[in-house]
């Protein structure tokens, strides 16, 4: 049981982001996917009145910062645009940096422009 709690303060202590990929490194360790672990789960969850869970995300740049060259590089990375393009992008924030992906893609870009000094909202 000791074993157990050690655990649970370890996996409480990870970002988002390294949840993320600790859970798509068990998918792949397991040959599993956490669908999967939703359907085993879903008759004692469907009990509950089900509200509909976002699975889209739009990941919308909505300032710099202060750090405009840093986000720059940032969105570049992410979007794979040209220096001109990204800097049009960063300028006339608020603007989409990446539409319709999913919930962990979505935090990571958000992680990343955070990171760089730039403020995200998912919708």
């Amino acid at each position: 049981m000791a074993d157990i709690n050690k655990i649970v303060d370890t996996l409480s202590a990870l970002t988002v982001l390294e949840a993320a990929e600790l859970a798509k490194a068990l998918e792949e360790k397991w040959g599993v996917s956490a669908a999967a672990a939703v359907a085993v789960a879903g008759p004692a969850a469907a009990a509950a009145p089900a509200e509909e869970e976002k699975t889209e995300f739009d990941v919308i740049l909505t300032g710099d910062g202060g750090k405009k060259i840093n986000v720059i590089k940032e969105v570049r990375v992410i979007t794979q645009l040209g220096l001109g393009e990204a800097k049009a992008l960063v300028e006339g924030a608020p603007k989409p940096i990446k539409e319709g992906v999913n919930k962990a893609e979505a935090e990571k870009i958000k992680a990343q422009i955070e990171a760089a000094g730039g403020t995200v909202e998912l919708k």
